[in-house]
């Protein structure tokens, strides 16, 4: 490079992400060219492309832009920039077709998880295991308890029924996202109300979308208050020893990268989906929760070879430092719905919402630390109640840069969204049938 202009070097020097500033640009105009030229591969390829293309700029502006920075920038940007794109249609179908391809067809956003589920499982300190799947129950009741208090005392002051507010705003908040709560919950309803289940999603899903907005910011501030008082958290690790001390991350930490453990820990991490999956329809539990059981039983009982434990966690490092911002964008996409939010939408629609997110991490950090659990992490996965699912954990756990909170979250929002469901159809038999 010693022959080239200074103004070109000083270009190079500037990296979107790891990637200098002309290459990005170059890379971004052939996909997105591809995509005018209606040449973009609507395949896992095409969908790659487009997801980490956008990801690694709009991730690189979350972490420098002010304010944004400190309440969760990258995965705001991430999440809600190419929502907006999708609904001033300035994405065109070829680019939303590819990602479609990607996220539903492949199913990538499971095997994402997957791999954040086995490796930072079987990669964690066993103890830390143990004692934090046992005690997430308390705060994510109690956290359940006060969002619905609150949701409901906040609401009827702005003169919504307790009915509406509790059927339509908080239940949608707090059921574990749309494919795994709202659409249940819809199909429920439209039988006990009469109507279509899809008149009901409608109503649903702005609640939801505002709901984890309100959990990603929160996630933001946390991390900032955990930045600046190291006492109240762990750094990803949940929960303290007897003493007070905190138990150790992943022996795993120090190791240095294998790649062919990391091929081993990607099979073992699609067997345990594909195991959850088949024993679903058996035992009645969803699949990722079987997943999540399966490798903590692994765990807990020693019963996997140190190696395949290594090269899960290394193989979790990778995916959680490489795909989280874009697979937000295929998220952004393809699952938030602003047109159906923008129908709804109302200042005290928007303080109720919010009251119910700030009232599960609250009581999440509170009742957490009275159990001698890290506040913050408490918190955060108190707060996971208030995302869209699985997808809503990503969203929150990345904005807290505490990934390896996964199981955690995933427990506190799949087992508490089904639990939300049984108990809110039960109710509306009763209330409204």
């Amino acid at each position: 490079m010693g022959g080239l202009p200074n103004w070109i070097k000083q270009l190079v020097q500037i990296k979107i992400g790891a990637i200098p500033l002309p290459l990005y640009i170059l890379l971004a105009v052939i996909v997105f060219a591809a995509a005018a030229l209606n040449e973009l591969p609507n395949d896992m390829i095409g969908g790659l492309a487009v997801i980490m293309i956008m990801g690694v700029l709009l991730s690189e502006l979350g972490f420098k832009l002010p304010l944004l920075k400190h309440i969760g920038g990258p995965a705001i940007l991430s999440l809600m920039v190419p929502s907006f794109l999708v609904f001033w249609n300035v994405l065109n179908p070829p680019v939303i077709e590819s990602v479609t391809t990607l996220m539903k067809t492949s199913n990538f956003l499971y095997l994402y998880i997957s791999c954040l589920v086995a490796g930072s499982i079987t990669g964690m300190n066993r103890k830390t295991l143990i004692h934090g799947f046992i005690r997430i129950f308390i705060p994510m009741i109690a956290g359940t308890l006060a969002a619905v208090a609150a949701g409901l005392g906040v609401a009827i002051l702005f003169g919504y029924s307790a009915y509406h507010a509790f059927f339509y705003i908080i239940v949608p908040i707090i059921a574990g996202g749309v494919g795994e709560g709202i659409l249940p919950l819809s199909i429920a309803f439209s039988q006990i109300l009469g109507g279509e289940s899809a008149s009901y999603v409608a109503q649903m899903i702005p609640a939801a979308v505002i709901g984890n907005v309100f959990a990603i910011i929160g996630a933001g501030i946390l991390k900032k208050m955990a930045d600046k008082n190291s006492s109240i958290t762990g750094n990803g690790v949940l929960v303290k020893e007897k003493d007070g001390k905190t138990m150790s991350g992943s022996v795993y930490d120090g190791l240095k990268p294998d790649f062919a453990l990391m091929g081993a820990g990607l099979l073992f991490a699609c067997g345990l989906f594909i195991t959850g999956h088949l024993l679903s329809p058996f035992v009645g539990i969803p699949g990722p929760i079987l997943m999540i059981f399966g490798a903590a039983l692994l765990k807990v009982c020693n019963l996997l070879p140190a190696k395949i434990e290594q090269g899960a966690y290394q193989l979790y490092k990778f995916v959680s430092g490489t795909l989280t911002w874009p697979i937000m964008v295929g998220l952004g996409i393809l699952y938030i719905p602003l047109g159906d939010v923008a129908a709804i939408l109302s200042l005290p629609y928007i303080i109720v919402c919010g009251t119910v997110i700030i009232a599960m991490i609250l009581s999440g950090y509170f009742v957490g630390k009275w159990v001698k659990m890290y506040p913050v992490e408490a918190a955060i996965v108190t707060g996971c109640r208030g995302g869209l699912g699985g997808t809503g954990d990503v969203a929150i756990l990345s904005a807290s840069g505490r990934m390896e909170l996964m199981p955690f979250a995933q427990i506190s929002t799949r087992i508490g969204g089904a639990l939300t469901v049984v108990i809110a159809t039960l109710l509306l038999s009763m209330w409204g049938g």
